[in-house]
C-alpha cells in the first residue's frame, strides 16, 4: 500500500492505494473514520490484483479540515471532493464502494460519475427527502455520537463498539484513533445538512441507476435496519436481492474481510462484464 496527497477543491486529500493494476475500485469510508479502515482490502490478495483506492474525506484521517464546514461537510460537498480526486487519478470508470457515510457519498456522486461501472453500498440505508431515519436505523444510543461535535472518551468507545457485532473481539483501536482525530464540525455540519434536506433523494437515485448496484448488509448489524433495505426498489440491484454477510456488524469489511473481499471481487467482475456488453 502507498499513501500520497492529492490537491482537490483547494484541499489536500490523502489517498491510499494498493499495489494491484487491475480495474480500479474506489473505497469511501464512514463517518469519523478514514481510508485506512479498508486496510484489510488494500493489503489483501484482492488489493494485489486490482487497483484499490481509498481516500480520507475532508476533516477525516490525514486530509485537510474544511475551510467552509457548512458546504464541504455535506453529502454534496463530499461527493464533489470524491469526483475531483477521481478525475485527477483517472478513476472515472471505476467501481465505487461506500461504507456507512461513504455509501451515501457515492450515491450522491453517482450523477457526476456517468462512466462508473457500478456501485456497492453497505451500512448505508438509502434515504429519501425527508429522511425516514427512524425506519432506516435502529434507535441505538450511539447514533447520537454520529452527529455530535465533541465526544468524550466514553462516547468514543461506545460509538466505535456499535460498528461491530455485539461482544465482538475485533480490534477497534484504529477506529477509535480515527474518531479522535476527526473534525467534530464534520459530524455537526452533516447533521444540519441532512435535517435541511441538502442532499439528493437516494430513493430516486436507486430507481434511476443504469449500472449494477450491490447492497450488502451484515447479519449482526447494530445500527442499520435490514428490514428497511428489503423494501427498497432498485431495478439494477445485483442478484435481485440484498447480500448478507454472516457473523459481522456495521464494519463488516473489517470483521469479515475474506467474505467481503470475495463478494466484492465477484461483483466487480459482474460490473465489468455488464460494461463490456452495454
Amino acid at each position: 500500500m502507498k499513501t500520497h496527497i492529492i490537491h482537490a477543491n483547494s484541499q489536500s486529500i490523502t489517498v491510499h492505494e494498493s499495489g494491484g493494476l487491475g480495474h480500479a475500485i474506489v473505497l469511501v469510508h464512514g463517518n469519523s473514520a478514514s481510508g485506512l479502515t479498508f486496510r484489510k482490502q488494500l493489503d489483501s490478495p484482492l488489493g494485489s490484483k486490482r487497483r484499490l483506492v481509498a481516500i480520507d474525506l475532508p476533516g477525516h484521517g490525514a486530509s485537510d479540515r474544511a475551510q467552509d464546514p457548512g458546504t464541504e461537510y455535506t453529502l454534496p460537498g463530499y461527493a464533489k471532493t470524491l469526483v475531483a480526486v477521481c478525475k485527477q487519478l483517472g478513476l472515472d470508470d471505476a467501481i465505487f464502494v461506500g461504507w456507512s457515510l461513504g455509501g451515501h457519498v457515492v450515491l450522491e456522486a453517482s450523477a457526476l460519475l456517468p462512466q462508473a461501472q457500478g456501485f456497492m453500498i453497505f451500512g448505508a440505508p438509502p434515504i429519501g427527502i425527508p429522511p425516514s431515519m427512524a425506519h432506516a436505523f435502529f434507535p441505538h444510543p450511539a447514533m447520537a455520537a454520529a452527529f455530535s461535535p465533541h465526544l468524550s472518551e466514553t462516547q468514543t468507545e461506545a460509538f466505535v463498539a456499535a460498528f461491530f457485532k455485539p461482544d465482538s473481539t475485533a480490534s477497534a483501536e484504529a477506529f477509535k484513533a480515527d474518531v479522535r482525530r476527526t473534525d467534530g464540525n464534520a459530524r455537526l455540519a452533516l447533521a444540519a445538512s441532512i435535517q435541511s434536506g441538502a442532499y439528493a433523494d437516494e430513493i430516486a437515485i436507486l430507481a434511476s441507476l443504469n449500472v449494477p448496484l450491490a447492497i450488502v448488509h451484515a447479519e449482526q448489524e447494530q445500527l442499520v435496519n435490514g428490514a428497511y433495505l428489503n423494501a427498497l426498489v432498485a431495478p439494477t440491484l445485483w442478484r435481485s436481492d440484498v447480500q448478507r454477510v454472516a457473523d459481522a456488524g456495521h464494519a463488516l469489511h473489517w470483521e469479515q474481510p475474506l467474505q467481503f473481499n470475495a463478494l466484492l471481487e465477484v461483483f466487480a467482475r459482474h460490473c465489468q462484464h455488464q460494461a463490456s456488453v452495454a
